[in-house]
């Protein structure tokens, strides 16, 4: 059974969820979800021997929400899984992320490959960082189109998603989903009328998304979006705070996974790059895996595949790190 508690973490209060008991596997959550989106892999896991917790980050459905943009940043983020460690507890934890919480997952990896067994990255491939500010480089290439540069708007895509949660996180799901029809696109926006209306939206959910699920996921935003935009609001900033590791790789054991529907690997410029990443990181585990018709949610999509990916992986780690010893 899923047990649900709050712990503290750095002066915030964390809700998370877990199950099992051996060595610990946090899940970290991207935008817009909760630990929910972890369902299908939480028994899985379990089973298999390990503890599996994954967190409503900060910003994010029951845990707290703090009002100043500034607690947003990268090392805050990475900070919570520090945090989080501790907390339960452990020493080293193998660190799983999908969407943004597969940057937090990337970066905790990058500056604390101490507290790392291994790290897992859906959707959002391994950091690389930018010859400029991304979203002044955003704002250049798109007009100011682009979904990030919209949501760096104060207060402006909190009052659009907030106007009906439910609906915008059923537009949400769908157009992100190897379920929508048409080409892969770049998530642009039209800033007078916003990103909704322009979104496809479902007469009938896709199989892997219940209403049920939708509820949960929808109750988890009562307390609105702006939690969650103030990671994006972030971006510039955790472009200088990171300054330091421009360069560096992530050598711990790594595992990449991505849907060939999913609009994130097409970035500009980010086909080219996960064709390097073989290249740029020696401690990636294999190529990175690319599932067929599957789009942005990758771990609720393919819930088989993903979790069968996973337990491959983490059981090859110790192994690994023996070898490398």
């Amino acid at each position: 059974m899923v047990e649900h508690r709050m712990v503290n973490v750095n002066g915030i209060r964390l809700h998370i969820a877990e199950q099992g008991e051996g060595p610990l596997v946090i899940l970290l959550h991207g935008f817009p979800e909760s630990w929910h989106s972890w369902r299908h892999q939480f028994g899985p896991l379990a089973d298999a021997g390990y503890r599996v917790v994954a967190p409503d980050q900060r910003g994010y459905g029951r845990s707290d929400h703090p009002a100043d943009v500034d607690a947003y940043t990268i090392l805050h983020l990475v900070g919570d899984v520090v945090g989080l460690i501790e907390a339960l507890g452990e020493e080293k934890a193998h660190v799983v992320g999908h969407d943004w919480g597969a940057p937090v997952a990337w970066h905790t990896a990058l500056l604390r490959p101490d507290l790392v067994l291994s790290v897992a990255g859906l959707s959002v491939p391994p950091p690389t960082r930018g010859k400029e500010p991304p979203l002044a480089a955003m704002e250049r290439q798109f007009g100011g189109r682009f979904y990030w540069n919209y949501f760096n708007r104060p207060g402006v895509a909190d009052a659009e998603f907030g106007r009906d949660p439910r609906t915008a996180l059923r537009k949400f799901l769908y157009s992100a989903s190897g379920d929508a029809p048409g080409a892969v696109k770049q998530p642009l926006v039209d800033p007078e009328r916003g990103w909704l209306a322009a979104m496809p939206d479902p007469g009938v959910l896709p199989d892997w998304c219940t209403e049920d699920d939708l509820d949960a996921l929808a109750e988890s935003f009562s307390q609105g979006f702006t939690g969650a935009l103030n990671w994006y609001r972030n971006l510039d900033r955790n472009w200088e705070l990171t300054a330091p590791w421009a360069g560096a790789a992530v050598t711990v054991p790594a595992l990449y996974v991505y849907g060939d529907r999913d609009p994130v690997p097409a970035f500009p410029g980010a086909p080219e790059f996960i064709e390097s990443l073989p290249d740029r990181m020696p401690s990636l585990w294999r190529a990175p895996l690319v599932l067929e018709g599957c789009g942005h949610w990758t771990q609720q999509e393919r819930p088989a595949e993903v979790t069968a990916a996973l337990l491959e992986f983490l059981d090859s780690v110790p192994a690994s790190a023996a070898a490398a010893i």
